[in-house]
């Protein structure tokens, strides 16, 4: 397991679940499309480290580092 901090940009990832958070966020992250089994790639990151730019079902969203780490990963070999 990894989480989406310890990513490099360019590195994809399967979400495998969640963290422990509140039900509402947690809701709010699978209306984005980041549901178990979907691909994420890493495609940037801001000059000061937060947010963090994904692709994940062909868009990109940005997310703060404290939000993208309730993400559970499996790191995808290329």
């Amino acid at each position: 397991m990894m989480e989406v901090t310890e990513m490099k940009v360019g590195q994809r990832a399967e979400i495998t679940g969640y963290m422990e958070t509140e039900a509402g966020y947690r809701a709010k992250l699978l209306a984005l499309g980041l549901t178990r089994g979907a691909m994420i790639e890493l495609i940037g990151v801001a000059p000061m480290g937060d947010p963090l730019r994904l692709k994940v079902r062909g868009f990109e969203l940005s997310l703060r580092r404290s939000e993208a780490a309730i993400l559970k990963l499996k790191a995808v070999e290329e």
